[in-house]
């Protein structure tokens, strides 16, 4: 039997490929490229080139490598791009997911655990939020999203499918052994594009809006490593497997850090300093969110080993010197680096 991963060339998927490896899982990657890299992918797995949407060709990978569980990341993801664009999103996140959970169903698969965001709970009325806070989505992001966690729910309840939702907060930082990492160009996660504007990439950094009610007056957000959150679904993929029931569940840390004091962090590990620009408000984005993680903490077993902003910084910093060369070489060998 094997796990399918969608997106698995992407950020987060790429890491969640090689936990699985290196646990020894049998993996198949299904990605569109349009945002990942097959040299991300773990070496010796197989990788098809496609849409979660392709019904006629997820059903036949399922069928060719067993699969009886899919693990669903493959996604579009910025906020504001979603606003510009909403029809794309709902497509993308909402109509593709719809399509891939009708193969799952009709192939067999019986786990199913999805990648959902802390944007469907919108502007929060309290923090730290936990699952039950109201759901009011400020984007077409987090709206696709939540479209897609009540299809599941509604397809679990009908046809007896296992999942886990998990809620992301803000996921930062690369793999610890500098496999994969946030490659994306163009990308933008604050970190991201902190590192690339210390390491001289960017000319600036722009901060969108610092008149929020915040202590400094900037954005404050939950950051968690993405191999801490690989973990979690790690756990979540074990938790079914020994006949544990569907969840939704959030994946944070507990606390949260202002745009400006992720900036301080990026220039304090990086001995460097860079201009900073102060710049409106963005549409679409709350001025607090931070995890309650107590459920996942308590149902999932769930124990994050690298709760560091220092950490995080450091290993997304590490990850953008080694991208160049890791992009080089592929260019030069043609081949998973």
């Amino acid at each position: 039997m094997a796990i399918l991963v969608t997106g698995g060339a992407g950020y987060i998927g790429s890491h969640m490929v090689h936990m699985l490896v290196d646990a020894g899982e049998r993996v198949v990657v299904l990605d569109n490229l349009s945002t990942g890299f097959e040299w991300a992918v773990a070496k010796g797995v197989p990788m098809v080139v496609g849409d979660t949407g392709d019904q006629l060709r997820v059903a036949a990978l399922i069928a060719e490598h067993r699969v009886d569980a899919i693990i669903h990341f493959a996604a579009s993801i910025v906020v504001p791009e979603s606003v510009r664009d909403p029809l794309g999103y709902y497509r993308n996140n909402t109509m593709n997911s719809r399509a891939l959970l009708e193969v799952a169903v009709n192939s067999g698969v019986r786990q199913f655990i999805f990648s959902s965001t802390a944007a469907v709970y919108g502007n929060a009325e309290r923090v730290p939020l936990d699952e039950d806070a109201p759901l009011s989505p400020m984007s077409p992001y987090g709206n696709s999203k939540l479209m897609t966690e009540t299809m599941i729910r509604d397809v679990g309840a009908a046809h007896g499918l296992q999942y886990v939702i998990l809620r992301y907060f803000n996921v930062a930082g690369a793999d610890p052994d500098m496999r994969t990492g946030q490659s994306t160009v163009g990308a933008t996660h604050l970190i991201k594009v902190a590192v690339e504007t210390a390491l001289g990439m960017r000319p600036h950094i722009d901060v969108y809006g610092t008149d929020y009610d915040t202590p400094d007056g900037t954005c404050i957000r939950d950051y968690i490593h993405v191999t801490d959150l690989a973990r979690a679904h790690l756990s979540a993929l074990s938790h079914l497997r020994n006949g544990g029931y569907s969840a939704t569940l959030n994946c944070g840390y507990g606390h949260g850090y202002s745009v400006l004091e992720v900036i301080d962090a990026v220039k304090r590990v990086s001995g460097r300093d860079f201009k900073v620009n102060r710049a409106g408000r963005r549409p679409g984005d709350p001025a607090v969110i931070v995890a309650d993680s107590a459920r996942i903490r308590a149902q999932l077993g769930w124990s994050p080993q690298l709760d560091d902003l220092d950490t995080i910084v450091g290993h997304a910093l590490a990850w953008e010197r080694r991208l160049e060369s890791v992009r080089n070489g592929v260019k030069v060998l043609g081949r998973r680096g």
